[in-house]
């Protein structure tokens, strides 16, 4: 069977170059006579690996010398709870509530201590993004978290909020490496792979070192973030194979003209999308324009079975994984970087004709 253009919005496309290469080693990897998944991840031959697709990440991003990376495991669900434990220095936290995602990281902080939302667009159904030049961050919270990239509602801060001097922690899972960042505007930046850089199962967290704490007593041993930091990731077995294809991905970031091009290409691929969606009689975008993702694209005909039919359609075209999230409904196109421009032409080529077809 052929390729399908897949718009999964994670676990996500990969880069066919990646995949390929991945399958040639996966019996023998770099002439050791073993797979990646077969190795001691304390051995010479994973540690030449995880070293490197570090490098590879901190040379992508300017990660400066004072801030660590870590890649872990537990998804970014336990990374909610995780940041306040070591963040919160003294149990409180600030959030603007953008999406299910930043609600359920506000969520497990209210489990933990005095979590306060300053800030959410809720009452549009998350459909943009609330003014955050002059939120009323308490003085004495510890950091504001937001959630840079919505995947299900489709929206982007354009603009990062103006934090009053606070730390700034960002959930940056569905736009991570998809253009240039200053991440020194961060305290620490989390991501889990699946949606934009490797497969399920590996979180990035970069974190500025002054902000993690020497101890904290309580919080178990594995939720520490200094506990991977000084182990190099490695206090215990981490998920060697994902590590492996995330340097694979760095590595084909770098040969395609670095986050400067990703960006670029990002915004070129959308904007085919976009402009269809705003001269369209049928389909329409579902996020205020003003923060429009270039990653997830929510949109919709108005008629539930007419989405239904549209999705139909689609996957048997080759078109696959575009029904929309629950909460949104209709539809959703996740374009991330491994997703050319031709996927998206021949999405918009589909939906062309659908419209045609099912003219009002």
């Amino acid at each position: 069977m052929a390729r399908v253009y897949n718009f999964s919005a994670g676990p996500a496309v990969l880069p066919e170059g990646v995949l390929k290469q991945c399958a040639d080693e996966m019996l023998d990897y770099a002439g050791c006579g073993m797979s990646v998944m077969e190795m001691s991840h304390r051995s010479s031959v994973f540690k030449g690996i995880i070293e490197g697709a570090e490098a590879r990440l901190r040379s992508l991003m300017g990660i400066p010398d004072n801030y660590k990376v870590i890649f872990t495991q537990g998804g970014d669900s336990l990374l909610f709870s995780t940041v306040f434990m070591n963040l919160a220095t003294n149990g409180k936290a600030d959030y603007v509530i953008t999406g299910n995602w930043a609600k359920k990281a506000f969520q497990e902080a209210q489990i933990l201590g005095d979590a306060a939302a300053v800030a959410s667009s809720a009452d549009r159904n998350f459909s943009y993004i609330p003014d955050c030049s002059d939120l009323p961050i308490r003085d004495d919270a510890s950091y504001l978290y937001i959630c840079e990239n919505n995947t299900i509602y489709g929206t982007k801060f354009g603009e990062l909020p103006n934090t009053k001097g606070h730390v700034l922690v960002a959930d940056q899972s569905s736009m991570f490496l998809s253009e240039p960042v200053d991440v020194t505007r961060y305290g620490l930046i989390h991501a889990g792979v699946q949606k934009n850089v490797g497969p399920a199962g590996v979180q990035i967290v970069i974190v500025r070192e002054d902000l993690i704490p020497e101890d904290l007593p309580g919080v178990p041993t594995m939720l520490r973030l200094r506990t991977q930091a000084d182990a190099g990731s490695l206090y215990n077995t981490p998920n060697c194979w994902g590590i492996y294809v995330c340097g694979l991905v760095f590595e084909w970031i770098e040969k395609n003209g670095g986050l400067q091009a990703m960006g670029e290409r990002n915004a070129d691929k959308a904007k085919v999308l976009y402009d269809f969606l705003d001269e369209s009689s049928l389909f329409s975008s579902t996020v205020d324009p003003s923060c429009r993702s270039l990653m997830n694209v929510p949109f919709v005909t108005g008629d539930k079975d007419l989405d239904a039919a549209f999705v139909k359609e689609a996957a048997e075209h080759g078109l696959v994984n575009l029904k929309g999230h629950r909460s949104v409904g209709g539809m959703r196109a996740s374009i991330y970087n491994a997703m050319p421009r031709e996927g998206v032409e021949a999405l918009v080529s589909f939906m062309k004709d659908f419209e045609t077809r099912n003219a009002r």
